[in-house]
């Protein structure tokens, strides 16, 4: 999926918006990064069988990225 793509799909509320900034802030992403966030979270909605991604869908995401930088 490309990143026009991915962020028509994926588009994110307020407060989604707002966990990314923290997660490119905390975890120190980039823009690479950023769209894998965004293609993880839009897979975890997709098994979710919801059509939007929603904040505890970003978290899981996030969550996924910080254990992947510890290994």
């Amino acid at each position: 999926m490309s990143s026009n793509v991915l962020r028509k799909v994926g588009k994110l509320d307020a407060s989604g918006e707002t966990i990314v900034e923290q997660a490119i802030t905390d975890v120190g992403l980039n823009t690479r990064a950023h769209d894998k966030l965004l293609r993880i979270s839009r897979t975890i909605a997709d098994l979710a069988g919801v059509d939007d991604i929603h904040a505890d869908h970003l978290c899981e995401a996030v969550h996924y990225r910080r254990l992947d930088r510890q290994l």
